[in-house]
């Protein structure tokens, strides 16, 4: 394809997947369809072609980093990468527990599909007639997440979660505009809110409100019905996340969209937690007036390492004349609010991961998903309960698909924090939980429907031996400062060493378990400083020094 520029001139974009072959076929066609007298590799071959602009050099020296100058084979490079990978604590270890990210696995039968040229290779700009394979399968991911959230249209273009919550937040700012409501520009959030909510709603021209959260954890009515009415002309909007990031299904949620309604505001529902409730709840049907979803997290694709994301918003009958538009194809609404992404559909070719795990679970596989995920967090939290504080649960005493267990307790009687207890956790051979978030001094744990009863049980019975573990510095049984938790995690390097001057055995610090002698993952690194690493950021390219190098020249 070329592009027509419409005042006479094309643009040709070239690339390193660009054959002589291609170049001759455009050749041809600026030659009304005949093989011209000469080809690109003749060309080539015969030389003089006009010199690289001076401009256009690259004078700096590029690539020097050793790694791009050590491996020089197949075999040198799949070894180098295999080392790094065994550096990684990852799914196919052990399950990772992270609350708020919803780690389940991504089938493979789900992620065949961006490895095909078809799905790969076409370019976000191309002409639709060429992407008929795409269309369709956008229409038919656009009505699945609409049906599956109650609403009434979707829109794919949103390249994250935050980056939804942007978005939802716009069409609802047009919407107030519409209606010559300009005025309305304050945005309420629950103080258990995604920290990504606040800053959408800066980013979105908002003045952000907090309303305050109970004891159990869920949003204060009282302080909602105060705050909606202070703020009635110029409520916008109010950000909830169902269930709440406690981990509790705010049994009030109905109420709090009804309160935020009257006051003139609409509902901007996180689905952060979707998981939770595919196939048992919709949120267009309680209440909320648009939604994001995070395909990343309860539709199956990848967000290990930072991306990419997918955070698609399905809105209401209200919404759906401003969902964003894209100037190089018709999408969005009648009144579409500009672009909120380079490309009309976002990251188009990953779509076909939640695609594909949708139409393989279908309507029972997805509601079974999220009944498996609620069921083993519930489990989980009712074999620790005697051993740790669950913090929040719902008025029938129960969890959503993640809880959050308490450590001040034990931190306040022993010194043992969130933070040691985390690390302990790879010592038995798991990835750490949600540290501190959103409550200080907790763990938020989260155990999707991908794991067995098998692995469930492995990870309470470290925290269960952890808890013994802790026990033993509070009757002092085990040395305050040199212990198991204090010191983890335990490097082969460190438990192998010559001398050993701790007071317990190599053995405890090792290998606390049975599965962990059958099979043992041992962290590449011992502790680091958190807040040195977060203050004093250190490059892993090439050395400082080459930097003072290139000023000094």
């Amino acid at each position: 394809n070329l592009r027509d520029f419409g005042d006479g001139s094309l643009g040709i974009a070239l690339d390193e997947v660009t054959t002589a072959d291609d170049v001759d076929n455009l050749f041809k066609v600026f030659n009304r369809g005949a093989p011209p007298e000469f080809t690109t590799r003749g060309l080539s071959e015969r030389g003089g072609a006009p010199e690289l602009p001076v401009w256009a050099r690259r004078t700096t020296p590029y690539l020097e980093h050793e790694v791009f100058n050590r491996y020089h084979s197949e075999t040198e490079m799949l070894r180098y990468l295999h080392r790094l990978e065994s550096r990684d604590l990852s799914l196919n270890t052990s399950m990772i527990p992270l609350g708020s990210c919803t780690m389940k696995l991504n089938a493979t039968s789900q992620m065949a599909g961006v490895t095909w040229p078809e799905i790969g290779r076409l370019h976000p700009f191309a002409p639709v007639d060429q992407a008929r394979g795409y269309t369709t399968l956008f229409a038919e991911l656009e009505q699945w997440l609409a049906e599956i959230s109650g609403f009434v249209a979707t829109s794919l273009q949103p390249n994250s979660g935050a980056q939804g919550e942007y978005t939802g937040l716009l069409t609802i700012r047009a919407y107030h505009e519409d209606r010559g409501e300009q005025q309305r520009n304050v945005c309420l959030i629950p103080a258990s809110a995604h920290g990504t909510n606040p800053a959408s709603a800066v980013m979105a021209g908002m003045k952000v409100v907090v309303v305050k959260s109970t004891d159990a954890g869920t949003i204060d009515l009282v302080d909602l019905e105060a705050k909606a009415s202070e703020h009635g002309d110029d409520l916008a909007v109010i950000m909830v996340t169902y269930p709440s990031t406690h981990g509790v299904f705010e049994e009030e949620i109905r109420d709090v969209c009804r309160i935020v309604h009257e006051h003139g505001g609409l509902v901007y529902l996180d689905g952060a937690n979707l998981n939770a409730q595919v196939g048992l709840a919709r949120p267009g049907d309680y209440g909320a007036d648009v939604c994001h979803i995070n395909l990343h997290k309860t539709f199956a694709i990848p967000h290990g390492g930072g991306g990419p994301g997918m955070g698609p918003i399905c809105v209401n009958e209200k919404l759906e004349p401003y969902l964003p538009g894209h100037p190089m194809h018709r999408v969005g609404g009648e009144k579409a609010i500009g672009p909120v992404s380079a490309a009309p559909w976002g990251s188009a070719s990953i779509l076909v991961i939640s695609w594909a795990y949708i139409a393989m679970l279908g309507p029972d596989g997805v509601r079974r998903a999220s009944e498996l995920a609620i069921l083993g967090a519930n489990y989980m939290a009712k074999r620790l309960e005697d051993h740790f504080d669950i913090l929040y649960r719902g008025d029938n005493g129960l969890v959503a698909h993640e809880f959050i267990v308490d450590l001040r307790p034990l931190k306040r009687g022993t010194g043992i924090s969130e933070e040691d207890v985390a690390k302990r956790l790879i010592d038995y051979g798991f990835h750490a939980p949600t540290v501190s978030f959103p409550v200080i001094g907790t763990l938020m744990i989260e155990p999707t429907e991908s794991e067995p009863k098998e692995e469930l049980d492995r990870f309470v019975d470290a925290l269960v031996s952890i808890h013994a573990e802790i026990q033993q510095v509070e009757m002092g049984t085990a040395d305050a400062t040199d212990n198991v938790l204090k010191n983890a995690p335990h490097t082969a390097a460190m438990c192998t060493a010559d001398e050993w001057f701790h007071a317990y055995s190599r053995s405890q610090a090792a290998y606390p378990t049975d599965w962990t002698r059958a099979f043992k993952f041992w962290p590449p690194v011992r502790r680091v400083d958190n807040a040195y690493g977060d203050r004093n950021l250190v490059c892993s390219c090439p050395p400082v020094e080459a930097y003072a190098e290139g000023e000094a020249e």
